[in-house]
């Protein structure tokens, strides 16, 4: 197969040779590597050649070729910006396609219900183009091995090529791409070639209000299964209704020969709870384990069981060990129509969190994390929404860890497609109802659950943010209510479609309500709870009033919270020549037309993650409700 440059302009192309979503656990060859570092795993971090084309007219066509001269290209450092290291045009947007006002676009299948429209992305003169090379030779650990490149992040269409072979194609910016090398790979000299174009059909879906990037942005590693591999583990722990006992069903996914699967479950202090032995390859499952006493995870006792498994050969040498902490919890709508955690109810003091660094965007570190980490719990921060993607994947980990409820949201907002200058025309929507939209939109779904599945912290799946709803979003919500019974489904935006509102989220969800029409909706015999997925917006001196929506907590148990707007300000340091300091600069800062200007800086912390008054009142009245 030879990679399409058409691809760009066809949302029903969003992934090729990649492989399916997965667990996000890790493996390695004996416990002695949990400390050190597996030897499956090889960071491709760090310095790579690079070109940049202003259109995909400009590439340079062949790069991928083993022989090609890249003695001009530049160096650009993975993961990173594009826009950061100097190419391009930094452009921060709320609601708007980044193009509008100066080239008339629209999602193909919406006007024309059977056309795409030749050249929209690929003969595009705004589709900045990034053209990436690294070598790299395989250890030794390596050798002999499936070997696979795993993408954690690459905004927004990305193309691969390994020794000029080409390798494949995906879209959805925020969730990991990964793809077999086996084939091609060579001991030494390897060409790693990828590509990366600002803009697809997938930028229609990717709407979000934030600074608008391109380029490979989180962690890429080369990755060797061995003989015999776990690619899946799903973790089902299930408390009993006395919430005092349980049971724990785990079923893998096993590559390559058969093998031998030794599980053993350890409490936190590491006292061995349960042990099984299954054998098999494919779809292995294990008998159902039986717990006498429970400890429940909770944000006041965020408590963890420890999951071992090791995989052996026929020969019984030991191939690979995978570790995973999971945790149980119960996450339960009742008849009288309020969520019970653990059989308590319910009380969301959360915030909406973009990842964000003053000095590199979206690329954060596990610091980064740590820090925001310890920010939430200082704070009374107990629960955050990933808007509006998926994050990096140690995040999901530190939030078990620490207590942090999570609503999972899908890389998904099209915000522009129905709304235009504030009022709501859904003319061109998607993904709405159409056909040709619904394959990617559940791709996504799939993708935030497989990764996902397995973390005590996530109580709620969203389907994405401010896309307004249709059938397309409507399976989605299918989608999660197959595959998963222990969590519930968030999205706000079918407030626009009532009559989707039995098959579209399990909440009552809006944004910046006023407390006096929530009093109202509360009690005109509502049928869901009622959550405020957005509410206070911090920007400049607000967050006032703050009490008015904490009182709703008292007085309505079917009144569960909300997710502050928002954690940290979008904002970057630029060193300014006259002051000859290091300043903060929000949108419309950098030249960029259009722009919502400072509309980026609405969080309770600065860019530098120092914080702001307000968040003084957020630990106060979130304090309240512990």
């Amino acid at each position: 197969m030879q990679a399409n440059l058409q691809w760009l302009d066809d949302p029903e192309v969003f992934r090729v040779n990649q492989l399916p979503a997965h667990s996000d656990h890790h493996y390695y060859h004996d416990t002695a590597e949990f400390k050190t570092g597996s030897r499956f795993i090889k960071s491709l971090n760090g310095a790579w050649r690079f070109n940049f084309a202003k259109t995909p007219a400009e590439r340079p066509v062949d790069f991928y070729q083993p022989d090609f001269d890249a003695t001009d290209f530049d160096t650009i450092q993975v993961p990173g910006h594009i826009e950061l290291a100097g190419y391009g045009q930094i452009q921060y947007i709320n609601t708007l396609y980044p193009w509008e006002g100066k080239i008339y676009r629209r999602p193909p299948y919406t006007l024309n219900q059977d056309q795409l429209t030749p050249g929209l992305f690929s003969d595009a003169a705004d589709n900045t183009v990034g053209s990436y090379l690294k070598t790299f030779d395989l250890d030794d650990a390596f050798k002999g091995q499936r070997i696979i490149i795993q993408f954690q992040g690459v905004e927004e269409a990305l193309y691969v090529w390994l020794n000029g072979h080409f390798i494949g194609y995906a879209e959805d910016s925020f969730t990991p791409s990964e793809f077999v090398l086996t084939p091609y790979i060579q001991d030494q000299g390897n060409v790693l070639a990828v590509r990366v174009y600002k803009r697809s059909t997938a930028a229609f879906i990717e709407d979000q209000d934030m600074f608008r990037f391109s380029g490979i942005f989180r962690d890429v590693n080369i990755l060797a299964e061995p003989a015999s591999h776990i690619t899946d583990l799903d973790i089902r722990p299930v408390p009993n209704a006395n919430l005092k006992s349980g049971e724990l069903n785990i079923t893998t996914k096993v590559t390559g020969e058969p093998a031998t699967l030794a599980l053993t479950v350890k409490d936190h202090d590491g006292r061995v709870l349960t042990s099984q032995t299954q054998t098999g390859s494919g779809s292995v499952t294990f008998d159902t384990m039986l717990f006498d006493q429970l400890h429940l995870w909770s944000p006041q006792t965020p408590y963890l069981y420890q999951l071992t498994i090791e995989v052996y050969d026929a020969d019984h040498q030991l191939l690979e060990v995978v570790p995973y902490q999971f945790g149980f919890r119960t996450v339960e709508l009742r008849d009288d129509k309020v969520i019970y955690v653990n059989n308590k109810r319910l009380v969301i003091n959360g915030v909406n969190r973009h990842e964000w660094n003053a000095h590199t965007g979206r690329v954060i570190s596990m610091a980064d994390m740590r820090a925001d980490i310890q920010t939430m719990l200082a704070n009374n921060i107990n629960a955050d929404r990933t808007c509006h993607y998926p994050d990096q994947l140690p995040w999901y980990q530190l939030c078990d860890e620490a207590g942090i409820y999570l609503m999972a949201e899908n890389n998904l907002e099209s915000h522009e497609s129905w709304q235009k200058m504030g009022a709501i025309e859904p003319s061109y929507n998607v993904p709405g109802d159409n056909p040709h939209w619904l394959a990617a939109v559940i791709d996504r779904a799939r993708s935030n659950y497989e990764w996902f599945k397995n973390h005590p912290s996530i109580i709620f799946w969203s389907l994405g943010n401010e896309s307004y709803a249709g059938e397309d979003i409507a399976a989605m919500q299918a989608f999660y209510k197959e595959h998963d019974d222990s969590r519930l489904v968030h999205y706000e935006g079918v407030v626009h479609t009532p009559e989707l509102k039995d098959r579209i989220s399990d909440v009552e969800s809006r944004m910046y309500e006023k407390p006096q029409n929530i009093v109202a909706y509360l009690e005109d015999n509502p049928t869901k709870p009622f959550l405020d997925c957005e509410y206070m917006h911090d920007m400049g001196n607000s967050l006032g009033g703050m009490q008015s929506y904490n009182d709703l907590i008292d007085k309505y148990p079917m009144y569960q919270g909300g997710f502050i707007w928002d954690f940290i300000d979008q904002a970057l340091f630029v060193h300014d020549p006259i002051t000859d300091q290091d300043v903060l600069r929000y949108g419309g800062d950098f030249d960029e037309r259009h722009s919502d200007y400072e509309f980026s800086g609405d969080g309770l912390m600065f860019a530098d993650r120092t914080p702001k008054p307000a968040m003084q009142e957020v630990k106060y009245y979130y304090g309240l409700h512990k």
